[in-house]
């Protein structure tokens, strides 16, 4: 084998070098595999002609006659009148790495150096400016941030995030192998941060346990992107030659084969068999031949030497560890969604978490064309959050999903008690089947009075154009008619497509109170005739207490749909006087609250929901508990919570899309779109799954994706105001502001609330231009219009962009004064102009109102105008500690601005071209910066702005 540092040949299995007397760290060596080499278990190091280009470090790499500091960094000293060494933290083959802390920008950080004898290598230096380049394309908790690379005093170094932990070889040492569920919750965290690398086209390559650091929280945190290469790089194909850690390899990678980011996935694989039995698969007497039995051989399942491992985790480090590419998982996010199954499967459900409850997120802008809404199902209660999103499954095993819609039932009774009270009964019933979603009946019924304008009930034949225009598989119609002294359930069952009759049954009811149960009964044989093997006896049941109770749920329901959500409380209240064990009313309740912003009621009744699940089905409780979190913004767990939903309802109407929803407001928007993706997959005619997609991909910066999936909803719905806002956005992003301007006015064209976004949009386009007056224009039109409608929200919103437009100081403040008046969610973006006219101490009182909301948000908000304030005083330093706290609440477009700005006052210039980076990669935030679909793409004109003076800087 070669000495990677100087290549003189040394013999296999030498660890110091003959001739240089460097360590020969077999961990870090350049691999390359001839024919003759794999199968005698032999190899040389090769190294990449590609690697000698030009570094880009800040001083030009070490020259044969520049003197390179060759002793150890002590603790005390100082690295370049800047960086304070604290301690040594390790060393490898590549260099050592030091906690220093940062005396310009008051912080510690890892700082890490190259070792002198490399210096000259200019494929190291090569290797450590990777490592920045792609780090910085990353943006991810799960990942280590890397802020700057530099020389000082012949020193090569590069800072990057301190975490306080060890790193999951010291952890596994220590401990041998870990319990099954802290190991999944471990690869659960690194897949996350992989499946963001990934997105951005970046592979590891280098993934080991050293390169994985644990905080004592228990936080993975994934290091050391320094040989990962983009997936696009042409020497990515370049065969015969490797980079990487022999123990961790894929079998592709060990004989030098193109690899992709399921390499990475395979390596994952090897690292959870390690955590779980204790050592990694593949035992041999050296770290060659054990290359080649990866590559000849299959692992050993880990269940053989460690029989307590749960057959499900033990099944997926299979897959994961497949020797063929075709035969892996082929995304993170498909590991993500077994490792979920598996947990959900463990717990049964998340319990509640404790803390503070929030209010729910509202949309500063408009009730109607956002995809930020929430369609959470409780029962089947729609959460009609601002505006409707229905939602649909996941993946596919068993029978093929089944969407159906039950038609309003006839009843003959004479009793009104009956009247919409068997439907839900059979609703809930049906989706006892996993495979089976129930359509939104207040939506049908939508659909149905534009279809019948006048139309009053739902019946066959309006429920059969209503599943022909969505693609519905089955209508259930019925009806309940007297039976001497009893009564007599009819339930009849249609093809949506064909209109072929697929099953008829009755069945009677001794009494009232009977009715329920039998009305659910009759959807046993239904069920099963679509392929259902749940057993009867299994079979959860609708369990109001009385046929009253359920009426009262009944007429929640329809009013909830219907928008009337004061009448929809009182339907529920009188649901639970009637049966005060019945939690999906107090749900029912909790979610019209939380709509009406009533969020001290809406907690209240979604604790009492919680404590009474008693009798909802499996189903409902995932929902209701997702709702839960939702409404405290603990986006991780609603997740979590949907994610469970589909895993074991994989056809859940309210799963999926809230799930994609969940990840998006958690700004994990690359997970967002390939949930909504599988959605659309499902759904290819559902509108509302298309525009939900379409905005997902603008804000993802997938431009090309967003305007064709808005074209395909406009396709089918010409005044779909979310596809317009979707396609403008991203034709303006696009740099076709004329295109853009031209969708917005088709959008004004639609109705007074398509006048009111086109408005702004408009504006937003003038002002990017730099044609102020012209948006003055516009948007004093648009906020007339709003007034006039009292649509007082949007009113503010454009006060707020007028307020930025305005040249005269005076007028800016009096329209930023009247912003914050009207509505204190448009607070922050009119505050941020008070700022800029020199208003310091009522853009405070904003941001101290902000700072006492409970939710995050408006908390990293205030802590961005408290910057603000900062740098507009001249206290830079102090400025950059309030935007970095405010990014660790919430990692926001504007905050990445703010820190450039900060550390452009500091002539921190490498920091700032990071920062801006960032605000490049994500433009598509930019385009609605609040996530609430209002047109801000005006805000990322500064970035050009900026970065100017970074390069200036920089030189």
């Amino acid at each position: 084998m070669f000495c990677p540092h100087c290549r003189t040949p040394n013999p296999e299995g030498t660890t110091i070098c003959t001739q240089c007397s460097t360590p020969i760290d077999l961990e870090d060596a350049t691999i390359a595999f001839t024919p003759e080499a794999r199968s005698a278990a032999a190899a040389t190091v090769a190294f990449d002609p590609q690697a000698t280009q030009a570094t880009g470090w800040s001083r030009p790499p070490t020259h044969p006659g520049e003197i390179t500091d060759s002793r150890p960094l002590r603790p005390g000293e100082v690295l370049g009148d800047r960086y304070e060494i604290l301690k040594l933290l390790g060393e490898g083959g590549m260099g050592a790495v030091y906690k220093a802390h940062d005396r310009e920008l008051e912080r510690t950080v890892a700082l890490k150096v190259i070792r002198p004898e490399l210096a000259r290598n200019a494929q190291v230096l090569h290797r450590f400016k990777q490592e920045l380049i792609l780090a910085r394309q990353v943006t991810h908790r799960n990942i280590i941030r890397i802020f700057d690379l530099g020389s000082a005093s012949g020193t090569r170094f590069i800072t990057m995030e301190y975490i306080e932990g060890q790193d999951l070889s010291n952890v596994l040492a220590a401990r041998g192998k870990l319990p099954a569920a802290e190991a999944a919750g471990i690869m659960a965290q690194v897949a996350r941060g992989l499946e963001a690398a990934h997105s951005e086209g970046v592979v590891h390559r280098d993934l080991k346990p050293q390169n994985i650091m644990i905080d004592p929280s228990g936080k993975a945190s994934v290091m050391d992107f320094g040989i990962a290469r983009s997936m696009d790089a042409s020497n990515m194909t370049r065969t015969g030659a490797l980079m990487g850690t022999p123990t961790y390899m894929s079998p592709e990678q060990a004989q030098g084969q193109k690899v992709d980011a399921r390499s990475d996935l395979y390596t994952l694989g090897i690292i959870f068999y390690e955590l779980l039995t204790g050592s990694p698969p593949f035992q041999a007497d050296n770290p060659m031949a054990t290359l080649v039995r990866r590559i000849q051989e299959k692992a050993t399942p880990p269940i053989q030497l460690e029989p307590s491992i749960p057959p499900a985790l033990n099944d997926i480090v299979m897959k994961m560890l497949a020797t063929q590419v075709a035969d892996r998982y082929q995304t993170a996010g498909e590991i993500l969604q077994d490792l979920d199954a598996w947990e959900a499967a463990r717990t049964g459900r998340t319990v509640l978490a404790s803390g503070p409850v929030i209010a729910p997120r509202k949309t500063d802008y408009t009730v109607r064309i956002a995809a930020a809404a929430i369609a959470l199902l409780l029962g089947v209660v729609a959460w009609m959050y601002l505006h409707r999103t229905p939602a649909g499954g996941g993946g596919q095993s068993g029978p093929a999903p089944v969407s159906l819609l039950v038609a309003d039932f006839q009843n003959a009774t004479g009793d009104q008690v009956f009247d919409g009270t068997l439907e839900p009964a059979v609703v809930l019933a049906m989706e006892g089947a996993t495979f089976v979603s129930s359509f939104d009946r207040g939506d049908a019924r939508r659909k149905a009075a534009k279809l019948r304008p006048g139309a009053t009930t739902l019946d066959d034949a309006l429920a059969r154009q209503v599943a022909l225009q969505e693609g519905i598989n089955v209508i259930i119609s019925g009806n309940i008619q007297k039976n001497g002294s009893g009564y007599r359930i009819t339930l009849r069952a249609l093809n949506g497509k064909t209109g072929e009759e697929i099953l008829k049954k009755s069945d009677d009811a001794s009494s009232k109170q009977d009715v329920l149960a039998v009305a659910a009964k009759l959807a046993t044989p239904l069920r099963k005739k679509l392929g259902d093997t749940t057993p009867a006896e299994a079979t959860e049941t609708y369990g109001a207490s009385s046929l009253e109770a359920a009426q009262a749920y009944a007429k929640g329901q329809a009013a909830q749909w219907a928008g009337k959500l004061d009448d929809a409380i009182a339907a529920y209240k009188r649901a639970i006087e009637l049966d005060p064990e019945m939690g999906r009313a107090y749900a029912g309740v909790a979610v019209a609250d939380a709509n009406l912003h009533h969020n001290e009621e809406a907690a209240e009744y979604f604790k009492q929901a919680m404590r009474k699940t008693e009798r909802m089905t499996e189903r409902e409780r995932y929902r209701t508990f997702g709702a839960y979190y939702s409404f405290v913004h603990n986006d991780q767990k609603a997740a979590e919570q949907f994610s469970q939903l589909l895993s074991k309802y994989k056809a859940d109407d309210a799963a999926g899309s809230n799930l994609a929803l969940s990840y998006f407001y958690g700004r994990n928007v690359a997970r967002a779109i390939q949930e909504q993706q599988k959605i659309v997959n499902q759904h290819p005619e559902n509108v509302l799954y298309r525009g939900n997609l379409a905005l997902y991909a603008m804000y993802g910066g997938q431009f090309d994706l967003a305007r064709a999936q808005a074209a395909e909803v406009l396709k089918r719905r010409p005044d779909y105001g979310g596809a317009f806002v979707a396609k403008a956005l991203s034709e303006f992003a696009q740099g076709k502001p004329d295109d853009a301007a031209k969708t917005y006015q088709q959008l004004a064209a639609t109705g007074p609330d398509g006048a009111s976004i086109a408005s702004i949009g408009l504006a937003d386009i003038a002002m990017y231009q730099g044609r102020n007056a012209d948006a003055l224009a516009i948007l004093e039109k648009g906020i007339a219009a709003d007034l006039a409608a009292k649509n007082v929200s949007s009113a503010a919103v454009k006060l707020a962009a007028a307020a930025a437009a305005e040249s005269n100081r005076g007028k800016a403040v009096e329209y930023a004064n009247r912003s914050i008046e009207l509505d204190k969610n448009s607070a922050f973006a009119a505050a941020r102009v008070l700022v800029e006219s020199g208003q310091e101490s009522k853009a405070l009182a904003v941001a101290a109102q902000l700072a006492a909301r409970p939710e995050p948000e408006p908390q990293a908000y205030a802590k961005l105008l408290e910057g603000e304030v900062q740098l507009a005083g001249g206290k830079a330093q102090e400025a950059l500690k309030s935007f970095d706290a405010a990014n660790k609440i919430v990692d926001t477009w504007l905050g990445h601005l703010d820190l450039a700005r900060a550390y452009i006052k500091t002539k921190n210039f490498p920091y700032a071209a990071a920062e801006l980076d960032t605000c490049s990669k994500r433009s598509g935030e930019a385009a609605a910066v609040f996530l609430d679909d209002v047109p801000s793409y005006r805000y990322f004109a500064a970035v050009a702005v900026y970065r100017k003076e970074a390069q200036d800087g920089l030189k």
